[in-house]
């Protein structure tokens, strides 16, 4: 089969972009599909220190990767995430804080018919600003279950009137619009990252540091009983173990009335006490 020719413009672009791939240790990929050019180019002056961006045809990005992965292992995996208008970022920075950045600089937006819904989209309980009408059936042609309260559309359970990855209906968008749901957001969408070999989709870029810091915390905790309990000594724990066989070892010998040292007067004290207990149940008095 025959190669398809190249022309000598296009192979100084994949020189100068492998170029660029060879310097740069992290290369991401993201989708510019419907992002307005103000708002690129205000996220383009925010990253300007921190990334670099280029806008290539999916042909050359799909043969800059073929040729850069004989270095870079498993570059190439990134053809899949070249949908929409992609483009390719170079960086230095952490792939989660370029990420955190660029989302917090995100804005919501209406949705619109033949949108991709980014998420699953949901529309929660709750009272909505519609009379009674038409619009209850309206509301059930897209699965929302609702009634009538205090004069009033109520919607009587959260719906998930649009799956991750779903087209949005001009119906759905419509009615999004009226109950005043801006499911969409306005910014800079990174589909995936490449770092040493692994590729992180959004999905896993996208954390939830409030979640993240809980579930580390319990899993330290979890880490720290589970060493404990089997009496496997650690760095962290060591003083912990050695507090809880020092009780142990307290409690076995008052109950097994041991006179270790330090445990002497303990043991003594309980057997007197015993003998004064047992004393007053037989009514010892003495040899009157």
């Amino acid at each position: 089969m025959s190669k398809a020719h190249v022309s000598e413009s296009k192979k100084e672009l994949v020189k100068t972009v492998l170029a660029k791939l060879k310097n740069t240790p992290i290369v991401g990929v993201a989708n510019l599909h419907g992002l307005p050019a103000a708002q690129l180019q205000k996220m383009r002056g925010l990253l300007r220190e921190k990334v670099e961006m280029l806008m290539l045809k999916r042909n050359i990005t799909e043969i800059v990767f073929e040729n850069a992965s004989k270095e870079k292992q498993g570059l190439e995996k990134l053809n899949s995430y070249l949908g929409g208008n992609p483009a390719l970022i170079f960086t230095r920075e952490n792939p989660f804080s370029l990420y955190k950045i660029i989302k917090k600089n995100k804005s919501p937006a209406p949705a619109k018919a033949g949108q991709i819904a980014p998420k699953d989209i949901i529309v929660n309980a709750g009272p909505t600003p519609f009379a009674p009408g038409p619009v209850i059936s309206e509301l059930k042609q897209l699965g929302i279950n609702s009634g009538i309260e205090g004069g009033k559309i109520i919607i009587k359970q959260d719906a998930v009137v649009c799956k991750e990855g779903g087209v949005i209906s001009e119906a759905l968008a419509s009615m999004l619009l009226r109950l005043s749901i801006q499911p969409m957001e306005i910014g800079l969408d990174i589909v995936a990252v490449y770092e040493k070999g692994i590729i992180y989709d959004k999905k896993v870029l996208d954390i939830d540091e409030t979640v993240f810091m809980s579930n580390l915390t319990k899993a330290i905790a979890y880490a720290q009983n589970l060493s404990v309990e089997a009496a496997y000594p650690t760095k962290q724990n060591i003083n912990i173990l050695i507090s809880k066989a020092a009780r142990e070892s307290k409690a076995l010998a008052r109950s097994q009335n041991i006179l270790a040292k330090g445990m002497v007067g303990e043991v003594l004290g309980k057997v007197h006490a015993q003998m004064l207990s047992l004393k007053n149940q037989i009514n010892f008095n003495g040899g009157e």
